[in-house]
């Protein structure tokens, strides 16, 4: 089975300038993996690299056995924030219905295959009851999710996900939890950007430390540790003791 992602001794980064250095990377359909570092520590600049748009300086980058621009199609995405107007007057069924104009096309009519996709991927994300209001009139919470259904909707076979659970309620990122364990178990590959360790070590199958630069990939159970951690976190100290993991800045 061919590899959702393959990354080899690649810099990522602006103008000719590197934000992240050094990033080997193999996820499988049906894997997930959480990027775990600081602010500022190009999680996002990574995500964007895959999406094809944030510039490979250096190595190799495949993406749905393609290069990363021309995968763009088949790969979802979940921003950390979204851009839309919370006082535009939008529904969340047209929110989602956004997920399908790949597929529709901008000028054409959805088709009864879209409105049940979008359907599905409201329901899948506990807001099918929610379809007909204004998307502004949501919690944040609920936004991200329906953020995720509109990603969904587009039935993608890789999922990004920039700091999904910034911000969100309990209840949320329990759903947002849910949905993720579901999408991978379809084989659905998910690779998500996290600062919260926790979620890294419950959530996912293989966590990538980085900050400036990959210091780790593995198994959480081998990379959520405190010399990987100190590392990464330049030297912050960590406790890792009774199952929590806090990073405590020097």
């Amino acid at each position: 089975m061919d590899a959702a992602l393959r990354y080899a001794g690649v810099s990522v980064g602006y103008h000719g300038t590197p934000v992240l250095t050094h990033v080997d990377l193999e996820l499988r359909p049906g894997q997930r993996l959480a990027l775990v570092g600081p602010n500022g520590a190009g999680k996002s600049t990574l995500i964007k690299s895959v999406l094809g748009l944030a510039p490979i300086l250096r190595g190799t980058a495949e993406v749905l056995g393609s290069e990363p621009a021309a995968a763009r199609d088949r790969a979802g995405y979940v921003p950390q924030t979204d851009t839309l107007d919370a006082d535009f007057p939008v529904s969340v069924r047209q929110v989602v219905m956004m997920g399908r104009y790949r597929r529709i096309g901008w000028w054409r009519p959805a088709r009864a295959a879209d409105r049940l996709a979008v359907a599905g991927a409201l329901e899948r994300v506990g807001l099918a009851d929610r379809a007909g209001h204004r998307f502004g009139t949501l919690s944040g919470g609920q936004r991200q999710r329906v953020l995720l259904a509109r990603a969904i909707a587009a039935e993608p076979r890789l999922l990004l996900l920039d700091e999904p659970f910034n911000g969100v309620d309990a209840v949320s990122q329990e759903a947002i939890s849910r949905v993720l364990r579901e999408l991978s178990a379809d084989g659905t590959a998910l690779v998500l950007s996290t600062h919260d360790l926790t979620v890294a070590r419950d959530l996912a199958d293989l966590v990538c430390l980085v900050n400036g630069r990959q210091w780790a990939v593995g198994p959480p159970a081998e990379t959520l540790t405190a010399e990987p951690l100190r590392r990464t976190y330049a030297g912050s100290a960590v406790d890792v003791s009774d199952g929590s993991m806090v990073l405590v800045e020097p």
